[in-house]
């Protein structure tokens, strides 16, 4: 058995007593020491003498967990109460020591420990049950959701980086949830941070975390988010809007894998995959000399691209079907149906705030349905500010024929030399994708390109 031995010099403590000789023993003399330990090494158990300066137990229980809760804490407090015991054991601490506890008692204890420890051990993360709960939370068949799941489906056992990129509510964050549902790391946290949602100096400690004093009104340690993320994932939504200051800091750390607290001169070190988000062009905010060109090749290892609704209509059914019966179900209500007229009107909807803006709309028509366990056109309130794509039998001829003259064959070229670039870059440029989408064989696009590349 491993056991850690978290003491402070300042408690009194000389060193550990009736630890029993068939224990290998790890020792910490402070807190943040202790943490780096359960990071980093396996542990059958971790014994925490009371008291340390500046932190109280509850504090310290706190930090042990998040370092690694599936290592037992014991608390050891010679003058401790009956009434902490209960209140640490409440919040999870494994068990409660007074000072007066022998080697047998002890023994004892770190044997129960030990068996809670094995019981505790991670699973597996990427059974096919959690392959099927990745897949149903990104609704649709289109080709460029396919694309989508497909990349998710090649990168999800790696732990490279990942940019997100796609217009306000297209699902970033979904597609991030679904990367760490598909990996190794499911079983641990996924943290989420908006970066424009707060200023470069708070941001900061939300970040990385801060010891007590380290500046006005940090008066508590605080654990950054990328501790919390550890041996997990970290998402850090709009990473366009980040100050250039801090975008060197967090360069540092996904070259480094290492930081250091606010106010504090220790290192430590995390595992984390990072995924990042934006809604906006990162290479004109580089030009702009608003984001770090550095930072934008180290987050754009795998560029994901999200597909606004207008270009992948056919996801629209599945998708409104799928809002309906989950706000259905958490108002606890009968689930509504949709009827044919609704769904073609929704298609026609232009969905300028994307699959957020379906969901929203979603959720209106069944609070304005009442008691029907129908939806009908009228039920959606749409605004009038997103134009309605109109029907084919509406549309007005694609080329305007001049009275002179048209080249043909330059005309019909261009048209259709944009309608495979626009195929291909839905499919991230998988030209058999590409092919299926355009209804062709895949050798009859390859020569259609060539053509088209002769005459360019």
């Amino acid at each position: 058995m491993r056991l850690l031995w978290i003491a402070s010099n300042e408690a009194g403590y000389t060193g550990p007593v009736n630890i029993p000789e068939t224990v290998t023993l790890e020792t910490a003399g402070t807190i943040l020491a202790g943490v780096n330990f359960l990071r980093n090494c396996r542990l059958d158990a971790a014994i925490v003498n009371l008291p340390f300066a500046d932190w109280t137990a509850e504090e310290i229980l706190e930090e042990l967990q998040r370092a690694n809760a599936a290592v037992p804490v014991i608390i050891r407090d010679p003058h401790g109460t009956i009434a902490d015991a209960i209140r640490l054991v409440k919040l999870g601490a494994f068990h409660y020591l007074g000072g007066g506890s022998d080697q047998q008692e002890l023994a004892r204890i770190l044997e129960a420990a030990h068996k809670a420890r094995a019981s505790r051990e991670e699973t597996p993360a990427c059974d096919g049950r959690q392959e099927q709960a990745w897949r149903q939370i990104l609704v649709g068949a289109s080709h460029s959701l396919r694309a989508v799941i497909e990349t998710i489906r090649l990168i999800s056992a790696r732990r490279c980086t990942a940019l997100i990129t796609g217009e306000t509510g297209t699902g970033k964050e979904v597609a991030a949830r679904a990367i760490h549902m598909a990996s190794a790391r499911a079983a641990q946290p996924l943290v989420a941070v908006n970066c424009s949602a707060l200023p470069e100096s708070l941001l900061e400690a939300e970040l990385f975390g801060h010891v007590k004093g380290a500046f006005t009104g940090a008066i508590h340690h605080r654990v950054g988010r990328f501790e919390q993320a550890h041996r997990g994932t970290l998402f850090l939504d709009e990473i366009g809007d980040m100050p250039l200051e801090l975008q060197v800091k967090l360069l540092r750390v996904l070259q480094e894998r290492e930081f250091q607290r606010i106010g504090s001169s220790e290192t430590i070190r995390v595992d984390v995959r990072v995924i990042a988000a934006s809604n906006v062009n990162l290479e004109e905010r580089i030009h702009q000399r608003s984001f770090r060109e550095d930072l934008y090749y180290r987050l754009n290892v795998v560029p994901l691209v999200m597909p606004p609704l207008r270009e992948r209509l056919s996801d629209i059914p599945p998708l409104v079907h799928h809002f309906v019966e989950k706000i259905c179900r958490q108002e606890e209500i009968p689930v509504r149906q949709v009827t044919p007229e609704t769904i073609d009107r929704l298609c026609r909807f232009g969905w300028p705030g994307n699959v957020r803006q379906l969901e929203n709309a979603v959720e209106m028509a069944v609070a304005l349905s009442g008691d029907r366990e129908i939806l009908y056109p009228g039920d959606f309130r749409l605004p009038a500010i997103a134009r309605m794509r109109p029907t084919a039998a509406a549309e007005g001829p694609m080329i305007a024929v001049p009275d002179d003259e048209l080249d043909f064959e330059q005309t019909v070229g261009r048209i259709a030399r944009s309608i495979i670039e626009q195929a291909l870059r839905k499919t991230g440029g998988n030209k058999k994708q590409a092919a299926e989408m355009l209804r062709l064989k895949r050798t009859t696009l390859a020569a259609k390109m060539k053509s088209l590349a002769a005459c360019a």
